[in-house]
């Protein structure tokens, strides 16, 4: 009787406290001590752990944090805190629309903009993300290239005992009865001059059937090493060099994205028809410069708008008025002195001078002629009026400040089809200029442009100021066909509307990260593709030989393995079968 069976009932109670006895585990060696109580630490529930301690409890974040599951995990959520983005305007991309949606929603405006979602891609809560993902990257990627470059330099394993265990296994039998009896020409010399000295004649030998594996193996792409009378062949490591691969240019695409977006700048400005912008900063309506950004980033060029073009749903009654195509003609301008004249599009950027010019908005503008009460022409230029509605109802601010004796405000309203509605108010029926009319409430006063303090060139304070047309004022609000003047009341001057101009909203974005984030992209679907795609399998050959056979007569055994999941794996195994038997002249019973 060995030493532990003599151990008493109490010593086979099992410490954790179930009171099981171990010896009835088929699978424990007779001659297994089991640790003692003062080995391990004991919870109050029973359970024994050891002590990690706060450099086990370190070492356990890391390797939670540089998991591929944590990895996968943090790109996913990457996508979603992306998503915000989109559905909000964003404060470098569309200021102009973060202004709008605050006169739109001034109650949600404030708690988005506290949860930074109008600055979703700089916030701290996706930057955190980013970051956080990009070192779990790193430290999955870094072990696991040092593993891979082991694992190539590593020769293929030994053939295992027993094949019978494995996928796909079959066994041949080479005899002088399988040997192809018609076998002629320079194979059949081959097999015949291969043959070993206790051979039948035409049977092949032992060496030259392993050999013969070992180069077909070879011709198709397996590392092949020979043991013996086997073959040890494996193939598909550029399985894992691709998905290295994939992971890696994730990486790289958060490197370029990152760094680039330092030098990169993004710019907005309202053009209107003939126009010319230029690319300095003083031309810019608004301007987002990234970290590293210089003035001498900006390459220079003009872009005069042409011409700008709506085309609008005519022959369909439900969607009658909609538009189904916008379209700028632009003149770009080198410096070189190159002139081109594109299109631009929804979704047809132009690039010139290192940027791309994105097409963004579009409206009215009106132009019009203010002359004070002293007759002098105080004000002249194009207004640009923001739509309000699918219509194109537009509404702006024309402030005259030079105007004499008094400062002159005025809000608009433009009505590219107006129409009267039974209430005695005006409204836009169509969005084309097809009875363009333009209303305006007249203020007096001083306007506040000489406080120092900035103020939006799309809205009028009207505190302080006198209406002297409009509805609190004894003259009705001034409305106005293109071609006509009207006077203000009170002697203040009058005003001539010269007519209607389309203006675009355009966006400049410089980023030199474009074409490295496209290689890295190209690159990260051609390893994801290879990784899928390839398949990781190990195959062996062996030749068995009869014992005690008179002729020399073996069996050729064939099986794989494959490193996870492979359901072509077994008719690869009989692929190279055939095609063994085939070279050495031997028939397959079917």
């Amino acid at each position: 009787m060995s030493p532990r069976s003599e151990r008493n009932e109490d010593d086979l109670v099992d410490e954790a406290g179930t009171g099981a006895d171990r010896t009835s585990d088929p699978q424990r060696p007779s001659d297994h001590v089991d640790a003692t109580p003062a080995a391990s630490s004991a919870r109050d529930d029973g359970i024994a752990q050891p002590k990690l301690g706060v450099v086990g409890y370190l070492r356990f974040a890391w390797r939670q944090l540089t998991s591929m599951r944590t990895a996968l995990f943090l790109l996913m959520l990457l996508a979603l805190a992306a998503i915000p983005g989109s559905l909000v305007p964003q404060r470098q991309a569309d200021p102009n629309g973060v202004v709008q949606y605050e006169n739109d929603h001034p109650t949600l405006f404030p708690v988005l903009d506290k949860l930074q979602v109008f600055d979703t891609y700089t916030s701290v809560w996706f930057s955190a993300i980013y970051l956080l993902l990009f070192v779990s990257l790193i430290g999955c990627i870094v072990p696991r290239t040092r593993h891979h470059w082991q694992a190539l330099r590593t020769r293929p394993p030994r053939t295992p005992a027993r094949l019978g265990r494995l996928a796909g296994f079959r066994t041949v039998a080479v005899t002088p009865e399988t040997v192809r009896a018609t076998a002629t020409g320079a194979g059949a010399e081959g097999v015949a001059a291969t043959a070993g000295a206790d051979a039948a004649p035409g049977l092949p030998s032992v060496d030259h059937a392993v050999t013969s594996a070992m180069a077909q193996l070879k011709r198709s792409g397996y590392r092949v090493e020979r043991f013996g009378d086997s073959v040890s062949a494996e193939r598909g490591y550029l399985r894992e060099t691709g998905n290295l691969v994939f992971h890696a240019a994730l990486v790289g695409v958060l490197l370029a994205v990152g760094l680039g977006g330092g030098f990169s700048y993004t710019g907005q400005r309202l053009l209107v028809e003939g126009q010319t912008f230029t690319n300095v900063l003083g031309s810019y309506d608004s301007f987002n410069p990234g970290r590293w950004f210089s003035q001498s980033d900006l390459q220079g060029y003009n872009l005069t708008l042409d011409d700008f073009e709506t085309k609008y749903e005519e022959t369909n009654l439900d969607a009658l008025g909609q538009a189904t195509d916008y379209s700028a003609t632009v003149t770009g301008r080198t410096r070189d002195g190159a002139e081109k004249t594109s299109r631009l599009g929804v979704n047809e950027p132009l690039a010139i001078g290192g940027t791309n010019v994105y097409l963004l908005g579009n409206g009215y503008a009106m132009q019009v002629t203010v002359r004070d009460g002293e007759g002098d022409v105080a004000f002249q230029d194009v207004v640009p009026f923001l739509p309000e509605d699918a219509n194109y109802t537009s509404t702006g601010v024309i402030k005259v400040p030079d105007a004499s004796p008094d400062q002159l405000g005025m809000i608009g309203f433009f009505y590219p089809t107006a129409v009267k509605q039974s209430t005695g108010a005006f409204a836009s029926a169509y969005p084309d200029t097809e009875n363009p009319m333009l209303s305006l409430q007249v203020y007096t006063g001083d306007l506040g442009l000489d406080d120092g303090v900035p103020q939006s060139v799309y809205q009028l304070s009207t505190k302080g100021l006198t209406q002297i047309a409009g509805r609190q004022a004894d003259t009705p609000s001034i409305s106005m066909k293109p071609g006509e003047t009207k006077q203000l009341p009170d002697g203040a001057g009058s005003i001539t509307f010269d007519g209607v101009k389309r203006y675009v909203s355009l966006d400049v974005h410089h980023d030199p990260s474009q074409l490295w984030v496209a290689a890295f992209a190209i690159l990260s679907v051609l390893g994801l593709l290879t990784s899928l795609f390839v398949p990781r399998r190990r195959v062996w050959v062996k030749a068995v030989r009869r014992t005690g056979a008179e002729h020399g007569e073996f069996d050729l055994e064939y099986a794989g393995l494959a490193r996870g999941e492979d359901p072509n794996l077994e008719r690869a195994v009989a692929d190279i079968a055939q095609r063994h038997m085939s070279d050495l002249g031997v028939r397959i019973a079917q």
